[in-house]
């Protein structure tokens, strides 16, 4: 073995150690920046989207080395390229594993100059999965007496942070950005956690369930995502709803069960969380099974239970670096503003919700 290999790879290995076992190793997190052209066919103009966030808007798969290609913030890239016939550079500058202020501070703070070029024409974010997810594996580790302060914690953190991402942007983004956007949160593990917890309820001195512990605490950070949008001038992408409702009508009330999840713009906390912890939780369903009728499902969830499903190969990213590239798009047009897989991959879906906010031009 070549010395300077030997010992090049001698100086991942903590690296890899970490992230083999990250699940235990809260902390571990994995830089994963990607940097993708959808160069449109006779244009030279360029537009920049940049999106900040953890392992979703990085495409993350499982592995150390590359990412989805099509991750979501791409798939609105095609969209955007063919709304505003111009090339679309896509600028992911994302931290697998990273919780909300660690996005907030080693992403969209010390990493602002990509948000400030001047051929950008929308930002958008995502944090706060991994505040839930390390306070639900803490939560789940529990015996004896059942102690919630984590999972608010979690949510007082995911709160403070968003709301500092939105001012930070507001403040700092290039002043000809058109649309600025937040996705929230899809529940990953969903049936998984429909379980009875190891500790027990000082109240009551029984085991609660996890899965209706849980929800109202993920329905308290996506409501927020969503209100300080409203509030700060932000749109918000409603992936809870996208992804854990059916795109029909399942319990005959008159209206799609998606439709039915989503955020209302200048709704209560209290309306929408009465609203997803009970009068609509019959319709949230586990995204390993999205259906889009009544007899048709795609599975939008891979096999660690956590992240997108996606389509379209992989790019480089991670470890030995991030890739910079270019490709045309795979689609040049949308009928009704929707790919032909829009519904079929998490990504996908996620990138199409993304882009309902794009504007007409740049």
């Amino acid at each position: 073995m070549n010395t300077r290999f030997r010992i090049a790879f001698r100086m991942l290995l903590p690296a890899l150690a970490a992230l083999a076992f990250g699940s235990e190793a809260a902390a571990s997190t994995l830089n994963q920046n990607v940097s993708w052209t959808i160069d449109r066919a006779g244009t030279t103009t360029k537009y920049r989207v940049v999106a900040y966030g953890d392992s979703i808007y990085a495409g993350y798969n499982g592995s150390t080395t590359n990412a989805a290609k099509y991750s979501a913030p791409t798939v609105d890239a095609e969209y955007l390229s063919a709304l505003w016939n111009s090339d679309i550079e896509s600028v992911r500058r994302t931290k697998s594993g990273a919780v909300a202020s660690d996005i907030y501070n080693n992403k969209i703070v010390a990493e602002k100059s990509y948000m400030q070029a001047s051929s950008t024409r929308a930002v958008t974010f995502e944090m706060c999965g991994n505040d839930g997810l390390q306070a639900r594996t803490a939560f789940k580790k529990q015996t004896g007496t059942c102690d919630y302060s984590g999972m608010n914690a979690g949510v007082n953190n995911c709160k403070t942070y968003v709301a500092a991402a939105m001012d930070y942007i507001n403040a700092n983004a290039y002043a000809g950005v058109k649309v600025k956007i937040i996705s929230n949160l899809h529940y990953p593990g969903y049936n998984a956690d429909n379980v009875q917890s190891s500790c027990k309820d000082a109240s009551t001195g029984a085991t609660v369930n996890l899965r209706t512990t849980f929800l109202p605490k993920l329905a308290t950070m996506n409501y927020w995502m969503c209100e300080y949008a409203r509030q700060k001038g932000f749109q918000c992408t409603d992936n809870f709803a996208e992804y854990m409702g059916a795109d029909y009508d399942s319990n005959g009330d008159g209206i799609i069960d998606t439709n039915g999840l989503r955020y209302v713009s200048g709704e209560s906390e209290a309306s929408y969380l009465t609203r997803i912890t009970s009068t609509l939780k019959p319709t949230i369903r586990d995204a390993n099974a999205h259906f889009v009728s009544a007899s048709s499902s795609y599975d939008y969830i891979q096999s660690d239970d956590t992240h997108p499903t996606y389509t379209g190969g992989t790019v480089t990213a991670g470890l030995f670096g991030g890739t910079t590239g270019s490709g045309a798009a795979r689609y040049t047009s949308f009928t009704g503003g929707k790919s032909p897989i829009w519904n079929q991959y998490g990504h996908e879906r996620m990138g199409w919700a993304v882009s309902t906010s794009n504007p007409s031009a740049p």
